[in-house]
């Protein structure tokens, strides 16, 4: 009798562990899907409602897509950047807040040790260091947050690096 009591007790606790388990993949695979979600809103967006002047290229290297940290870190920068004079941008401005806002409270609550802020590096490093030239750096950083995006699309696991 004890021993059918402690497999019964030993089966329901795999069970239990496994559905833990299980819904903890889960709520990740449904964070992964809204941002990548978001991120595709936010680029067929930055495509239809801004005209970057033609020729106009970026040749500073990319920006850090290493982790959690660094995505919010970068997103934060170039919402800095987005100026709100320009038509259409403080919606866009938004939309980037609410995403970075989105992927910073998934950091905080899954990420045991906050990591060292990262320091700013390529792109938006550069683009800080004009900030002065307020319509051309929006558009550049529109053209630099629209290169981030696409490349988080293709590197969606780095969400699950802290």
């Amino acid at each position: 009798m004890d021993y059918t009591l402690a497999l019964l007790l030993f089966s329901l606790l795999q069970i239990f562990s496994v559905g833990s388990a299980a819904s903890l993949s889960g709520e990740a695979v449904n964070m992964r899907t809204k941002i990548k979600f978001n991120v595709e809103q936010l680029v067929w967006r930055i495509d239809r409602d801004f005209q970057v002047p033609a020729g106009l290229t970026i040749s500073s290297p990319a920006d850090n897509l290493d982790g959690l940290s660094s995505i919010v870190m970068v997103l934060q920068g170039y919402e800095s950047l987005l100026s709100e004079t320009l038509d259409g941008l403080p919606q866009l401005k938004q939309e980037v807040s609410s995403l970075r806002g989105y992927l910073d409270h998934w950091r905080q609550g899954h990420c045991s040790e906050p990591r060292p802020k990262p320091p700013m590096q390529g792109r938006l490093a550069e683009l800080q260091s004009r900030k002065q030239y307020i319509h051309t750096v929006s558009i550049e950083a529109l053209m630099g947050l629209r290169e981030f995006l696409n490349q988080l699309l293709k590197n969606l696991d780095r969400l699950e690096t802290c």
